[in-house]
């Protein structure tokens, strides 16, 4: 059975902008996200952003509203995303905010992002290199920060 993981919006939007979705949608994961963050895409979709929901990210609901103290330090699906993973027992977070990852690390949740997702896709040979990956994802308004590219460049031996 694939690991468990719940995704954020902004990873989504920064794969589907990239043209990046297919190959992490073929990683042995199960990717599920909450309900917000499926309103968060669709409202980018009707501002005419690119469509970033794929058929391999199963919706699911929260079974208790969102925590008012996770609400006011994080925005929406950083919150439900976090709340999501503690309530499905999923031990892994797709987020890319630093606030928010700060906040999934901080109750015991493993954290990876878009770029980490990508340095498993290249790992696994889903795709042949990851700096032409990270390069594009970049010229398309995602921002990561120098030392996090180099360090997951380094991971796959890229660097």
């Amino acid at each position: 059975m694939a690991d468990l993981i719940v995704i954020n919006t902004g990873p989504l939007i920064s794969l589907s902008r990239a043209k990046l979705l297919e190959p992490v949608g073929r990683l042995p994961l199960d990717f599920i996200c909450p309900a917000e963050v499926c309103r968060e895409i669709e409202a980018g979709m009707g501002a005419g952003y690119p469509a970033a929901r794929p058929a391999w990210v199963r919706p699911v609901a929260l079974s208790a509203p969102l925590d008012p103290v996770a609400l006011a330090a994080l925005d929406l699906g950083e919150a439900a995303v976090i709340q999501l993973a503690l309530e499905q027992g999923a031990s892994r977070v797709c987020i890319d905010e630093r606030k928010g990852r700060h906040a999934a690390l901080a109750v015991g949740l493993r954290v990876t992002g878009a770029l980490g997702l990508l340095a498993r896709a290249r790992e696994l040979g889903l795709i042949p290199a990851l700096r032409p990956a990270i390069d594009r994802i970049r010229r398309e308004g995602a921002f990561y920060a120098e030392d996090l590219v180099c360090e997951v460049l380094r991971g796959v031996g890229e660097q």
